[in-house]
């Protein structure tokens, strides 16, 4: 097979960006234009209108009565599943277009939105397809009275994400949504605006009527805003930072009390014990790429690293070694592992909490600078990327109420700690306003039932030689669908399994 030239295709490539309302394209009615910059080489790479809300009412009204008029929520489960099976088997038939798409927006590495991100969103749409009817009607009988559970969609779900996964996180809330029967309404960040409409639009080929699921595009603070106080929305997903997700609860008690999924930000801690003496390569290269993954952007993201004081010396220089070997280059390269920030605002956010980190004394063993890439001739002449691009940085001796310790960074900066004992280990893991997720490496079963105990995460992941052993041999078998509950300032709704698609839907119970 002749490798594809991505480079080439970019240029090749009309992107547009408009409005998908009522199974059509339609402009943008605002008076904002949004001009978005490539993350790669900082030039403009499109521009649309941001509606300021204007289309958010019709947006809604269709979605309402596609609702209402049952051409979706009263069409037998079976056809709705095939028609999210078929969803599924179109975007991987399209994953090329799409991993274009995620590379070109988000500035992530153009083989890892092709293998990871696309994959992903396949099998997000066909676990909600399959999952659905086992949501079955619990039913008790007893003497002469019998009483069972209804369950059936909330409605109308509005739809607004945040920009580091942007199809991947739509994907999310469409499949289930869709799934139990509901409309929508989708906001995708006004970072990331190229793959959310196409969704919509092959969800439409894929079986599902018009009106059904729709896409609106512009700023958060106004058509983000407009959508999350609409009244006519019953339930809200919302997928962003912890400060957003405050002002969705503030619109929601201010509009009509929708309901809430609210997966917000990160400041997940990876746990390093004592035991981990014959793995710690393994368990470096384990924290950089959870570190790292993404630029850093990402919520799940193991920016706090707390080592046992005894094995400190022997792991830091192994994660600084890996650290140094990460290279950030043109996402259009099919060998990129490591790409470019998403645009210079959030770049220089970046850039000041390393600055903030230094000042208030923690130590970058390894700083990371922004570079300039050299273009191929072959290109475009050759010359300088002008994009966003940045290495990672790691500091050392951090203090837990340093600013770099306590806030999310959202990008490649990581955190090092060290504890005496798995109780210190718990107390600065937990030291912390989110609780979205944790990694830990140990071999002890008896430490991974005391952490699963205390740690206030939704999810905890454990490293240790039978997992690597298992990863060497093939045989690891990665466990999906499974449900994750954020706590604290990380959010509150389940996301995936049953749990999630029982968040989309709304239960009666009948007594007779």
């Amino acid at each position: 097979m002749t490798p594809i030239n991505w480079q080439q295709r970019a240029r090749e490539t009309n992107l547009s960006v408009r409005n998908f309302i009522g199974g059509k394209y339609l402009e943008g009615e605002g008076e904002t234009t949004i001009t978005k910059q490539s993350p790669r080489d900082g030039k403009p790479l499109y521009a649309f209108q941001s509606d300021d809300g204007i289309s958010v009412d019709k947006a809604v009204a269709v979605a309402r009565q596609s609702f209402e008029d049952g051409r979706w929520r009263e069409m037998p489960f079976e056809k709705r599943k095939a028609a999210l099976w078929k969803l599924a088997e179109l975007v991987e038939a399209n994953k090329e277009e799409f991993a274009l798409y995620e590379c070109l927006d988000v500035g992530k590495p153009i083989s890892k939105a092709l293998n990871i991100d696309i994959p992903l969103v396949v099998s997000s749409l066909k676990q909600s397809a399959e999952g659905a009817d086992k949501l079955l009607s619990a039913a008790i009988a007893d003497g002469g009275r019998f009483a069972y559970q209804h369950r059936k969609p909330v409605g109308v779900v509005g739809g607004i994400f945040g920009w580091n996964y942007p199809m991947t996180l739509a994907a999310s809330t469409l499949g289930p949504a869709l799934a139990m029967g509901n409309s929508l309404v989708i906001k995708p960040s006004e970072f990331t605006s190229l793959s959310t409409g196409r969704l919509a639009e092959l969800a439409l080929e894929a079986g599902v009527p018009e009106g059904v699921v729709n896409v609106v595009h512009g700023k958060g603070s106004t058509t983000g805003a407009a959508l999350a106080r609409h009244r006519d929305i019953d339930l809200l997903s919302f997928v962003g930072s912890s400060a957003t997700g405050k002002q969705m609860m503030i619109a929601a008690g201010e509009s009509n009390m929708k309901r809430l999924l609210l997966e917000c930000g990160g400041k997940s801690p990876y746990l390093v014990f004592e035991d981990c003496l014959d793995f710690l390569d393994s368990v470096a290269e384990n924290i950089v790429s959870k570190a790292f993954a993404n630029q850093g952007a990402l919520c799940v993201a193991a920016t706090r690293v707390l080592i046992h004081e005894s094995i400190k010396d022997k792991l830091l220089p192994i994660i600084l070694e890996k650290t140094a070997q990460i290279a950030p280059q043109d996402p259009l390269n099919p060998a990129t592992t490591f790409g470019a920030i998403i645009n210079q605002s959030h770049l220089e956010k970046i850039l000041s909490y390393i600055e903030t980190g230094k000042q208030q004394g923690a130590n970058a063993v390894f700083e990371g600078r922004q570079i300039e890439l050299q273009e191929a001739a072959s290109i475009s002449g050759g010359g300088v990327f002008n994009g966003y691009y940045l290495q990672p940085t790691v500091f050392d001796n951090v203090n837990p109420e340093h600013q770099i310790a306590r806030e999310e960074i959202f990008g490649p900066v990581l955190c090092v700690f060290t504890f005496q004992n798995e109780d210190e280990a718990i107390a600065l893991a937990n030291n912390s306003r989110y609780g979205l997720a944790a990694y830990a490496a140990t071999e002890s079963m008896a430490l991974v039932q005391k952490l699963g105990q205390n740690l206030s995460v939704g999810s905890l992941e454990i490293l240790n030689a039978s997992r690597l052993a298992a990863a060497r041999s093939g045989s690891d078998i990665e466990i999906e669908n499974v449900p994750i509950e954020p706590h604290k300032q990380s959010g509150f709704g389940y996301i995936g399994g049953l749990e999630g698609l029982s968040a989309y839907s709304n239960s009666t119970t009948l007594y007779i």
